[in-house]
């Protein structure tokens, strides 16, 4: 047998518990424990088997040591490893643009871990590709990398430094000082890509309950009580609008985002929609409402008082606010990777005293998955008290 090396189809990545190594050709993955990642990283080539062994046998129990050559038997029948011989296992080592191809379809496909691991392999082959490292951060992101996420996205920012998003998440990638909310462009630029395919996306893949539990909760605090003036804050596509809209006489849905309002009022369950910045807009708002919900909305707020005082002064005596927000365990809130805050339970209720308003409930519960995992959610509501 002739001196064995990496397949130069695979693509290594190290994880927590060793390596994972990706054949492109073949699309299999190789799961390696940090003793085969050692073995397949000495397998260059230029070393013999029982070279390989004499390095790898102090890492090895003594009455194991012919395990070693056993897993290189079976990394070649594997095609993990090849012979080097010139013909033996060799195939087409893939180009950058086949990589980004490669890992575009694997992310479709929910094999974000070997995405990425192509994604990143196209960016060392063609590191002035912006969109490569822009692409690689994402999934990156997504994975777990947060260094690897903040370089991807610091080297598209170079070529792209007008891009408000990518701005947005290296605020939280570089622990800097968090703005009191995320900037106007950001969420616009956001949910201008976002709102063709939000619902699907929200519901079908993500589970999506806020607009469920919000409902589930106003219905705990309010009852059956209709006829009301609501007013939906950040109302997006109207998925939350759907909800109230049972109890309310008059519906006005408010959003910053101009294609997210367009599939809000194809809905036809509004009976005003306007485009804007909801403090803003409370500011300049001279009507009050019984109901004002914000349904996901505030993940986008630091500091919650200057909102919730707005609120506040657009509600009719005794009239309810009621809103969600992800839960976080930094008080009072944070900033996550995300690019969202998450808020601390004990801050709703320090704002609910500082607003002068009741705290009706506050509600701990699912809100959505996010990468396989559950988010939870903090569901409140508040009644305005006679002044």
């Amino acid at each position: 047998m002739t001196n064995p090396r990496l397949n130069p189809n695979i693509l290594l990545s190290p994880v927590e518990t060793g390596y994972i190594a990706y054949d492109t050709a073949q699309d299999r993955l190789h799961e390696l424990n940090p003793v085969a990642a050692l073995i397949a990283e000495l397998c260059n080539g230029e070393r013999t088997i029982a070279a390989v062994r004499a390095i790898a046998q102090p890492f090895v129990p003594e009455d194991s040591i012919g395990e070693i050559d056993k897993w290189i038997e079976g990394a070649i029948a594997a095609g993990l490893l090849v012979q080097d011989d010139g013909v033996s296992g060799e195939g087409k080592v893939m180009g950058a643009a086949d990589l980004s191809s490669l890992a575009s379809h694997l992310r479709d496909y929910g094999k974000i871990q070997t995405a990425y691991l192509c994604a990143r392999r196209a960016t060392e082959l063609t590191p002035d590709d912006a969109e490569a490292w822009c692409a690689m951060a994402e999934l990156a992101h997504i994975v777990g990398q947060r260094a690897q996420a903040r370089a991807g996205y610091e080297k598209y920012l170079q070529s792209n430094p007008q891009d408000a998003e990518v701005r947005h998440i290296l605020t939280a990638l570089r622990d800097e000082a968090p703005p009191a909310r995320v900037p106007d462009a950001c969420i616009q630029q956001l949910y201008k890509k976002f709102s063709a395919f939000y619902e699907s996306n929200m519901v079908d893949t993500l589970d999506y309950q806020a607009p469920e539990r919000l409902g589930e909760l106003i219905q705990a605090v309010m009852g059956d009580q209709g006829g009301l003036e609501v007013l939906d804050l950040g109302c997006g596509t109207g998925l939350s609008g759907l909800r109230l809209r049972p109890r309310a006489a008059q519906l006005t849905g408010v959003d910053l985002s101009p294609e997210m309002v367009e599939h809000a009022r194809a809905r036809a369950i509004y009976d005003h929609l306007e485009v804007a910045e909801i403090t803003g807009w409370l500011a300049d708002c001279q009507k009050r409402y019984d109901l004002i919900v914000a349904c996901d909305t505030l993940i986008y707020f630091g500091d919650l008082a200057p909102v919730l005082r707005a609120a506040r002064s657009r509600l009719k005596e005794n009239g309810v606010l009621a809103f969600s927000v992800e839960r976080g365990g930094v008080h009072p809130y944070q900033l996550t990777d995300s690019g969202r805050y998450a808020h601390h339970k004990d801050h709703i209720a320090d704002l609910a005293a500082g607003a002068d308003m009741r705290l009706l409930r506050l509600d701990e519960g699912y809100l959505r998955m996010e990468y396989g995992n559950e988010v939870t959610g903090l569901f409140a509501a508040m009644r305005k008290e006679p002044d």
